[in-house]
Formats: C-alpha cells, structure tokens, sequence
C-alpha cells in the first residue's frame, strides 16, 4: 500500500538546506542525503549476496511495504497558518508491529525516512525484538517553534499519521529533536481519539505515564556489553585497559563512568570542540561534572588539551565513538592506534575510514549493534504497557544484559563462521532473520 506522490522536487530542496543532527542507521550517515536510500539498499544487497538469499525475497526485502506522507496545517502563535509535511513508513512488518524514530529536522526526506525504516528491521532483528522497522517526522526547524507551536504541531501529525500508528501495528519512539514529551503528546493524541488511555502506542514517555526505569542508561550499556564481550574475546582485560572517548554527551559520558567503574582507565575525552588526555588517567566523575557545568571539557583539572583529531592517535586499548556522524574519516583511520573501536553513536565512522580500520585488522563494533540497548528497551516499556506491570531496574538491567549478550555472540560466530567483519556479520544475521520470517508466512494471498 502506498499512499505517498511524487517528492523529488521537494527532496532535492530539502537536500540543499543545512543538515540537521545525526541519522539514525547502520550506513545512512555515512552518505549524502541525496543517496541514502540507495546507500541502505546497497547495504543489503550485500548481505543478501552473502546470503545466497532467494532473488524474489531480495526484492521483497528492498522496498518497503507501505508509505505514508501527510500535508497539514497548524496555526502559529500570530494567528497564521502553516502548512508542513510529514511521513510515516513501514519497511517490514513480517517479524511483528513497527517501531522507529520520529524525526522533527528541516533536512527530513522521504529517503532518509524509507532508509532509517529499513535499517529499523535489521536492528530489530539483529537484538531479536518481535518488531518490524518504522520511521518518520516532520519536516520543520524546531528551534522557530515556541512550546505551544511544538506542541500543535506534534498533536496534528500524530492525528494524520493515527490510521498507520498503534500498540499492535507500529510504536513511534523518540528521534533526532524529539524526547518523552513529545511522545506523551502523540500518546494523548491517539488516546483521545480513542476515547481511553493507550499507553502502548509509543515508546520514550515519562516514566509518571507509562514509560520505563532504566532508559537513559540503556544505550551506554549497551554499548559497553559489546565492549566486554569483544575485548574478552581478543584477550583484553577492561580493568587497567586505556580508554579514549570521542563524544561526551550523555551516551558518552555514562559509558565513561560504567567503563571507569568496570577498572577501565580512561586517558583521553574529547567533546564536540574541545579535547583533552593525561596518560595516567582522568577522573571520569570530576569530567563529567565539568562537562554538566561547562558545557566543554575544556580546562578539566589534572589534563592536558590537546586536538581533537589528536584523541583519534592516543596509545590505547579502546577507542569509543560517541559524537556525531562522520567523526571518524580516512585520514583520521590511519592514526589510529587502538585495537578496538566502538561505535557508541550513529554512524561515526566514513566507508571510507571503515575499509581502512578493516584492512588495517582493526576491531569496529558496528553502531547497528554498538547502539542497540536504546531499542532494546523501548521494547520492554512496551512490553510493560501491555501488560500493565512494571519491572525494577535491576530486573530491566538482567534482561539487557541477556539480550546484548546474545546479540553479540551471533554477530561474532557469524563473523566467524564467514571471515567477515562484525558489521557485515550484523547485516547478514539480521536479514537472514527477516528473510526466513517472510518465508515461514509466505505471499498472501
């Protein structure tokens, strides 16, 4: 079913704008808007070329199965009247209800949207979550909009897009410029429509209203689960091992401190501008209060500043990517000195960088797994709203940990088994998985 005409024309402006906060894929924001859904779509072609994968289910699996864009008015503050366009797309559905990303940015296009919905899935699958992959947005500069406009805005494109969302057919979750109040917002919306509370129709909301314990941390732990597990597999202890963070923002700067409790010392911090190092370790607590503080890293006590392109070169056992997209380029690749590099944030590394990191033998925890812990439980929230009954933290904690630690051992056998790398192992797990879902349901009719 698609429901969506013809956006070139609109794509090609929207490319032309200033480009907003990171894309949330496996290989999206290493590309240009203009050919990130081609880009994705190379991504399983590859996957499915390794596979040996059936070429009907290989078409199948590169479109998505039902598009979405909606045109709708809001009245602003000054009493005119706006017109803004938004988009909902499902890719697959075959393994459960969609989730994904709802994205208020002034560069969103229907490619981005479709390819961000398709990289959805993989990640599902990938962790083993019973979802399909969704995604969507607006396309707006937030920063125009005051609290009210914001929130008009939000109410009217969750009423648009009402007749695709819902607790058993797709669960919208916070996005680039998009946080719980939005989600409670979208949550009213289709709860009054209803005539009844549904708290199961997003993911991301206050915890006062449904939304779970333990998700501010849920992407840093995440991320450090793949850590334990990659370096204990190439012999590395945590406890003593020399840490370099680039991106110390709130991902970032919990997976410090769960790294430095862990014995993990961390010698180089770099934020968004600034960077600094002290080859005998820096106090990750007092970072991280200078940070809340500050607002750089700039000037932290008992350290050194250095460039930031320098953090890239420490001697060390692991270096984190926590930043934005494209931290990680070419020239940088070739200074590297760590073994081990995590993917703590969206696409921080070029293609170019990775083949480099590759050839170089070079460990890369993909971001597609490296940053999973956040979907992870957007799925237990759910599963707590349909169920209406609440886990602890440490019940929350036990079951993260089981599943990144299930994820991470798949990728690494099927890395083995292969001889591929963890980000082309990821890719080939999670699309055998979908692709024997849609076999095992079939074409209907």
């Amino acid at each position: 079913m698609v429901l969506s005409g013809s956006t070139a024309a609109r794509r090609s402006a929207d490319a032309n704008q200033t480009r907003g906060a990171p894309i949330d894929s496996l290989a999206c924001a290493r590309m240009t808007p203009d050919n990130v859904w081609e880009a994705a779509q190379r991504e399983l072609d590859v996957a499915a070329e390794r596979l040996q994968l059936d070429p009907g289910m290989h078409r199948v699996l590169r479109v998505p199965k039902r598009e979405l864009e909606v045109h709708f008015p809001v009245t602003l503050d000054d009493g005119t009247v706006e017109t803004f366009t938004g988009y909902r797309v499902h890719h697959n559905l075959n393994r459960g209800p969609a989730t994904g990303g709802v994205r208020f940015t002034q560069d969103l296009t229907l490619d981005l949207v479709r390819a961000n919905a398709m990289l959805n899935t993989w990640k599902a699958a990938l962790v083993q979550i019973p979802y399909g992959g969704a995604m969507g947005g607006v396309v707006v500069n937030p920063r125009r909009l005051s609290a009210d406009e914001r929130q008009g805005l939000t109410r009217r494109y969750a009423t648009e897009i009402g007749l695709l969302i819902g607790p058993d057919r797709d669960i919208p979750t916070p996005d680039v410029n998009t946080g719980s109040q939005t989600m409670a917002w979208i949550m009213d919306t289709f709860s009054m429509h209803r005539g009844y509370t549904v708290s199961g129709v997003v993911t991301g909301k206050p915890l006062a209203i449904g939304g779970t314990r333990g998700r501010r941390e849920s992407t840093s732990h995440g991320a450090f689960r793949c850590i334990a597990a990659a370096t204990s597999a190439r012999g590395v202890q945590l406890a003593g091992a020399r840490v370099a963070i680039q991106g110390f923002g709130r991902v970032g700067s919990i997976l410090a401190a769960e790294l430095a409790e862990a014995g993990a010392q961390v010698i180089g911090i770099a934020d968004d501008r600034r960077a600094v190092a002290n080859r005998s370790g820096l106090k990750v607590h007092e970072a991280v209060e200078w940070m809340k503080k500050r607002d750089t890293i700039a000037g932290l006590p008992d350290s050194e500043p250095i460039e930031r392109a320098d953090l890239f070169a420490l001697e060390c056992d692991l270096l984190v990517s926590a930043g934005l997209q494209h931290q990680l380029s070419a020239e940088l690749a070739d200074r590297v000195r760590a073994p081990i590099v995590a993917e703590a944030a969206n696409s921080p590394t070029t293609a170019e960088a990775d083949a480099i990191l590759r050839d170089r033998g070079i460990l890369v925890l993909p971001d597609i797994l490296c940053t999973a812990g956040g979907l992870v439980l957007g799925y237990f929230e759910w599963v707590q709203d349909m169920q209406a009954f609440f886990w602890t933290e440490t019940e929350i904690a036990a079951e993260l940990d089981r599943t990144m630690d299930g994820a991470m051992a798949g990728v690494m056998a099927m890395a083995e088994k292969k001889s591929v790398d963890l980000r082309g192992a990821a890719m080939m797990v999670a699309v055998g998985r979908v692709a024997e879902a849609t076999t095992l349901r079939g074409l209907y009719p």
